[in-house]
């Protein structure tokens, strides 16, 4: 069997989850807070019939050798951390962090993710919560006679109460950061949870020491890029052809040999 045959089949599944990847990309470009993702791929072991540097003769060595690759495959996905554009809304629970950071989220089992979707709600009790009703860490309750909302670039919450001109301090709203933010793993529901390869969450105040700032009454877009996105999926299609242009001509090839020989 032509090894080519095998070599493209490779190429073909590496384009095909290039493609999951863009496609994935480009079904999320409305998805507050989405990271895009980069498929990363490397060359397959090589078969070393010639090894370079071997002798060729007594006083001369091989300059190159003779080395045949096997194909590729998929080493891994890489999220793009880039911040999105901020987007106004005007909606006093809606924040995005411009900049590094994320908003801490408790989980069902008492457990923390991690977002940079600040679309933020109030539950039946007062508490914030996220569109799935899970509450903000550490959570912040709105008291019932408010009458106006504020988070402050460093995320002190205040309340202004009907009747009552003092606002209120109801807490403070504390982000995180990860030493590698690409190694989080992505859990759906616009949520990251901490791995072993994005080390600890450092906590710290918005605006301080490169976090972030909170901006109220924003949202952060996806950084999806439309325009580079369908480029990419151009480049893909056409590097899939090729390599059922390769499979078609050993195809051919052995169809000669099987009629000829």
């Amino acid at each position: 069997m032509l090894p080519a045959l095998w070599v493209s089949k490779t190429g073909l599944e590496a384009q095909d989850l290039a493609l999951t990847t863009v496609s994935n990309n480009l079904a999320n470009v409305s998805t507050t807070g989405f990271k895009k993702d980069r498929a990363v791929f490397e060359d397959l072991l090589y078969q070393v019939q010639r090894q370079p540097g071997a002798n060729s003769s007594a006083d001369t060595r091989l300059p190159s050798g003779l080395q045949l690759g096997t194909g590729v495959r998929t080493a891994g996905t890489q999220k793009i951390f880039t911040t999105g554009s901020l987007e106004l809304t005007d909606q006093p629970l809606d924040m995005a962090i411009n900049g590094r950071g994320f908003f801490q989220i408790t989980m069902p089992d008492g457990s923390i993710s991690y977002t940079r979707d600040g679309t933020f709600h109030i539950n039946n009790e007062g508490v914030v919560v996220n569109v799935n009703g899970y509450p903000l860490e550490p959570e912040i309750t709105i008291p019932e006679q408010t009458n106006q909302l504020t988070v402050s670039e460093d995320g002190i919450v205040q309340a202004t109460l009907f009747g009552d001109p003092a606002p209120q301090d109801l807490g403070q709203i504390e982000t995180v950061d990860f030493i590698n933010p690409a190694g989080l793993q992505a859990a759906g529901g616009n949520l990251f949870r901490e791995t072993a390869a994005s080390g600890a969450p450092v906590a710290g105040v918005p605006g301080e020491d490169g976090f972030g700032n909170i901006e109220q009454g924003a949202l952060e877009n996806s950084n999806v890029e439309v325009v580079e996105e369908l480029v990419k999926m151009i480049t893909v299609q056409r590097a899939y052809e090729m390599n059922s242009k390769v499979v078609s001509a050993a195809d051919g090839m052995l169809q000669f040999l099987t009629q000829n020989v």
